[in-house]
């Protein structure tokens, strides 16, 4: 069953073409990767998922998630959506990360917008759990620590928190292993399957770490100067 279908998407922003009939689809607990070089419409296919686009945006097609078309509508449903439905990692920890609030204060915030009858000591509670489960104890990295006190790793673990502190059925990452070294890489790419496992999440991956890919991901979507240019098994496609 697919749970995001993607289909004849085209972007273009103040009059400039970003996105060409993009179609892909990501059925419900599998794992997916969009791949291309630089500037081949990865992350903005990921942003239209999100409906997080820049204003002066222009959008043609359709983006459904669970049989409801999200270009339809209005912006206090998407946000009802985002984060309940559909959580997303960032590209860059350090600019996702507000630098003057601790990491328990944000992952904390993110399930205070979404549950208006948790209160606020409940709240801060469950991200310690959630810190807690991405690899983020709290003998070791209580909630009062600021990003800036954290390592790339580290920070990338916190986005991954308040990405699943609400168990979103729907997980997009945004190269998620960018600027991590091997070891630190490995260690979010095993974390993330374990993630997906554990909360029948269903993934859909932004990267051009092919090797990610070949170790992480079920089907491959190739984006090149905007357009899906190939699809298929991540077997078929290597």
């Amino acid at each position: 069953m697919n749970l995001l279908g993607i289909t004849n998407l085209s972007l273009a922003i103040h009059g400039f073409d970003i996105l060409r009939n993009v179609t892909l689809t990501v059925e419900a607990g599998e794992i997916v990767a969009v791949t291309g070089e630089s500037g081949s419409g990865k992350s903005m296919t990921a942003l239209a998922a999100m409906q997080l686009l820049p204003k002066g945006t222009t959008t043609k097609g359709h983006i459904m998630l669970d049989g409801q078309d999200l270009t339809r509508l209005d912006e206090p449903a998407l946000c009802a959506i985002r984060g309940n439905d559909i959580g997303m990692v960032f590209q860059e920890p350090m600019t996702a990360l507000n630098p003057v609030q601790t990491i328990g204060q944000q992952v904390a915030e993110t399930i205070l917008v979404h549950d208006k009858l948790i209160r606020r000591k409940a709240a801060l509670q469950r991200a310690a759990e959630t810190l807690t489960r991405v690899g983020l104890p709290q003998d070791q990295f209580p909630l009062s620590r600021f990003p800036h006190e954290l390592s790339g790793g580290q920070r990338q673990r916190v986005v991954i928190a308040m990405a699943i502190a609400l168990r979103p059925r729907l997980l997009i990452a945004d190269e998620p292993t960018t600027a991590l070294d091997v070891t630190m890489e490995a260690q979010i790419i095993h974390l993330m399957r374990e993630l997906q496992q554990e909360f029948d999440a269903t993934l859909m991956i932004v990267s051009h770490n092919l090797g990610m890919i070949a170790e992480l991901c079920d089907d491959v979507v190739v984006m090149y100067a905007g357009e899906v240019i190939e699809t298929g098994d991540v077997r078929d496609i290597f």
